[in-house]
């Protein structure tokens, strides 16, 4: 009996575990050019996706670059909300 319990309870856990639903990842946006800058966000919105898999895809967004005259920025930082 004990064996049945605890196999019922860990296949719960699991189910919880791997849960897909709908998971929303925030980006901030900052450019740099010259002296001035300026700051955006946006979010990207994900259906029928685990959490595990929602974080890979979002933080995977997130970038720098710079121009060859190194006059200008732009970074992108993402995390899942």
């Amino acid at each position: 009996m004990k064996k049945i319990t605890l196999l019922a309870i860990a296949v719960v856990a699991i189910s919880f575990a791997s849960c897909k639903k709908e998971r929303e990842c925030e980006c901030t946006t900052t450019s740099t050019a010259g002296s001035s800058s300026s700051t955006g966000t946006y979010t990207v919105k994900y259906a029928k996706i685990s959490k595990g898999d929602a974080k890979t895809v979002c933080t995977k967004t997130s970038h720098v670059s710079t121009n060859t005259g190194g006059s200008s920025s732009f970074i992108t930082d993402c995390k899942i909300k």
